[in-house]
């Protein structure tokens, strides 16, 4: 533990021209004190640590010392990858991983290229989760997600449905986790059951039980990630559109549109509506999840949208239409 402190903390003056001893507390997460007497110990063994005394004072490097031991392990050289998206690494508990990583690279580029991962920081920031929703990250994602680095299969309690938690809505699975996706603040898993050839889709806030197993799996280099989770959400969004609603829409109403419902479903309903009316209306057939999802997403719309079919649908608008009219006034 103190010996990778140490390293960390030739590697942090090699990046920095100086240091304050609250600067490497802060960054070692020692006292201060703990930093003057690794400071010492660092001295001892040769490498030329500098104490400037004073109010201003700090610890540098004399003489352009250099340490050699800024090869990456390949868990850092992983992680670093991941360093644009800094809550997704902290979730998936690679934060030590990728702090060394950094630094390591900070400490063996050229002097004026060294504040490069702080004007980088400055300047693009990925905030994952949706507005308006508090990001909860899965207790066993740590474990998911170290058996997805080390290709090793897991066994692993699944609940099928939002609710119930033990009988038949749980099942167990031997699985070959491949890849993490982070989707509007939700973490899934793209595995294999062991022994089939399929892959599945599984959020990982639905697990309720992982345990590492003790043999690795043989990972198809023919799996492609992004593709396959981009195939499998385009076939998500386009399963679950299973009814399907007649609307007429203002020009406005054609412009949000895509804004209200799935965006793909909205632009290829409105490539095949007819010319517009008199009026400068269209009409669309528009697939939608169910009556009762179609009857939030358009009410967004407000006045720019009549809804022509389902009548039942059509005729709780007309409800809605008149109660609104009873709290405004003629």
């Amino acid at each position: 533990m103190r010996a990778a402190r140490l390293i960390k903390m030739v590697l942090l003056l090699q990046s920095r021209s100086a240091m304050t001893a609250a600067e490497l507390a802060r960054e070692l997460e020692v006292s201060e004190r703990t930093v003057t007497r690794d400071a010492q110990a660092l001295s001892e063994a040769g490498v030329p640590v500098y104490a400037d005394r004073g109010r201003a004072g700090g610890y540098r490097l004399i003489g352009g010392y250099r340490t050699r031991l800024t090869g990456l392990a390949r868990g850092e050289a992983e992680a670093l990858f991941l360093s644009g998206v800094p809550g997704a690494v902290r979730e998936m508990g690679l934060q030590d991983a990728a702090s060394a990583a950094r630094l390591k690279v900070s400490a063996a580029l050229l002097p004026s290229l060294r504040d490069a991962s702080r004007t980088a920081a400055q300047r693009f920031h990925l905030d994952a989760p949706n507005w308006f929703k508090e990001p909860e990250t899965p207790g066993l994602l740590p474990a998911v997600a170290d058996a997805v680095w080390d290709d090793r299969r897991i066994t692993a309690r699944y609940r099928r449905g939002e609710d119930g938690e033990d009988g038949e809505d749980v099942v167990e699975r031997r699985l070959e986790p491949y890849g993490l996706v982070l989707k509007a603040g939700v973490w899934y898993l793209c595995a294999r059951v062991a022994g089939q050839g399929a892959f599945r889709v599984y959020r990982i806030d639905r697990f309720t039980a992982v345990a590492a197993a003790g043999e690795r799996f043989a990972r198809d280099e023919e799996f492609d990630l992004p593709a396959f989770w981009e195939e499998r959400a385009e076939q998500f969004a386009r399963s679950i559109l299973r009814a399907e609603v007649v609307v007429r829409l203002s020009e406005v109403g054609a412009r949000r549109l895509p804004y209200a419902v799935d965006p793909p479903s909205a632009r290829e309903a409105l490539k095949s509506a007819g010319a517009p009316d008199g009026h400068g209306w269209v009409t669309v057939t528009l697939p939608v999840e169910s009556e009762e999802v179609a009857h939030t997403q358009l009410a967004g719309l407000g006045p720019e949208v009549e809804v022509l079919a389902p009548e039942r649908l059509r005729a709780r608008f007309a409800s809605d239409a008149i109660r609104l009219a009873g709290l405004y006034g003629p």
